[in-house]
């Protein structure tokens, strides 16, 4: 169908339009942006005046539980709650039940996802078979099967040895590795920031050197087989620092950050708050800040979700018992654009750090609203306020200590190749 978006003020990172400006798309691309083709005649027109207009949001790091947890959550449901959130595209890690190792996995969570409200799901390869640390994963296998790169998760590898032996495989097929950045040995049974807080409640910490010992060795491994690197959900400022520092020597490396993390700190769990039990854990006000900055000067190059839904029972028991993470996926856009009204970021790199920057580390082509690219995108209404309640909540994990949060603007459409994924019901307009 060819459609013709009106009067919104599009904003478009990627190439720098901000402006009042039409929007044309033919079937599940675009087709122009700024100016109307000479012969188009579109069958649907939409008065999107008022509104704002950006490309989707791409989530670089969220767990569907689907398949092995369906008691938690579904991709169906899942999806669902990202098209709320201005998801387009949801990256899923490789940690499901049975892993992501061989194609069949990739094949069924495709097949589940396009079952679904449309929203893109990509996946992440397992690096080691069954994420087990010590034999590599088929990765031409997996590549050819279409994941987007390979990692192991939060699960520790044997030694630096297999690191290096990954990603010199890796780099041969041209994958990205995703890594997150924790010692094993160092972080050990912790399940808070090791400080005065863990301290304090009593609780075993994890000190900042499991982040950045482990990520000493990544990038020393980058330099050394040349291998394309990405780093998950970053939590402490000194490891912002070193990421900044390999990227001003020219080394293939980039890190998300999630955005609970720009957010909250170590004094958000010193109630025992469980919903506040994540992994990495949250850190202390000054690598909260030493975060912000790095992602408004672009080191951090995304933000993402780092979505963990639970069932309630979960995140009962003692704080050490319960089980780390947040439900992310509709708060992420929410968040961000709250990064913009406490004047850390203006509103284009923002949005950036949530269209073309994850699109950029993908390779993808999406994030942007060039002719060609996939018609993704999302119609925000900038004057709405709306607060998060667990009856608007549609992630089957509820375990956010977001509810209850009033933000401002509210997504009214979330577009997926040019059809629509969700629309925001009459009854919840603001």
């Amino acid at each position: 169908m060819s459609i013709l978006i009106e009067n919104a003020r599009v904003i478009d990172p990627a190439s720098g339009l901000d402006a009042i400006a039409p929007l044309c798309i033919q079937g599940s691309e675009i087709l122009a942006v700024g100016a109307i083709p000479d012969g188009f005649e579109p069958r649907r027109r939409i008065d999107a005046a008022g509104r704002w207009l950006f490309p989707g949001v791409i989530d670089l790091s969220a767990h569907l539980r689907e398949p092995g947890e369906e008691h938690k959550a579904t991709i169906a449901s899942e999806t669902q709650a990202a098209a709320r959130g201005g998801i387009t595209t949801v990256v899923v890690s490789p940690d499901t039940m049975p892993p992501i190792d061989s194609p069949a996995e990739v094949e069924l969570i495709s097949r589940r996802a396009e079952q679904g409200c449309g929203v893109r799901v990509l996946t992440i390869g397992a690096l080691t078979r069954g994420l087990n640390g010590e034999q590599l994963a088929e990765m031409a296998a997996l590549k050819r099967a279409g994941v987007v790169g390979v990692g192991n998760a939060r699960h520790p590898l044997a030694s630096p040895l297999v690191l290096r032996r990954a990603m010199e495989y890796a780099a041969t097929f041209e994958l990205m590795v995703s890594l997150s950045a924790q010692d094993a040995s160092l972080a050990g049974s912790g399940c808070v920031h090791e400080g005065a807080v863990s301290t304090r409640l009593g609780l075993a910490g994890i000190p900042e050197a499991a982040e950045t010992a482990a990520l000493g060795s990544i990038l020393a491994l980058v330099e050394q087989t040349g291998a394309r690197v990405h780093v998950n959900r970053l939590s402490t400022r000194r490891g912002a620092e070193m990421i900044a520092k390999a990227r001003a020597d020219g080394l293939p490396v980039s890190a998300d950050v999630a955005a609970h993390q720009l957010f909250l700190t170590e004094m958000d769990v010193a109630d025992f708050n469980p919903l506040c039990h994540v992994m990495p854990p949250l850190r202390t006000q000054r690598d909260r800040e030493g975060l912000r900055a790095a992602v408004a000067r672009g080191d951090i190059s995304a933000i993402c979700s780092d979505h963990q839904p639970h069932e309630s029972d979960s995140k009962l028991g003692p704080f050490a018992e319960t089980r780390p993470g947040i439900s992310g996926l509709e708060t992420l856009l929410p968040l961000t654009l709250r990064l913009v009204e406490e004047d850390l970021l203006p509103l284009s790199a923002a949005l950036e750090r949530l269209t073309a920057g994850p699109a950029g580390i993908l390779g993808h082509n999406g994030g942007c609203l060039k002719p060609g690219a996939p018609a993704d995108f999302v119609v925000f209404d900038p004057e709405a306020v709306h607060e998060i309640t667990p009856e608007s909540w549609l992630s089957a994990g509820a375990n956010s200590p977001f509810i209850g949060w009033t933000f401002s603007g509210q997504v009214r459409e979330t577009w997926v190749a040019g059809r629509p994924a969700w629309n925001l019901p009459a009854e919840d307009s603001a």
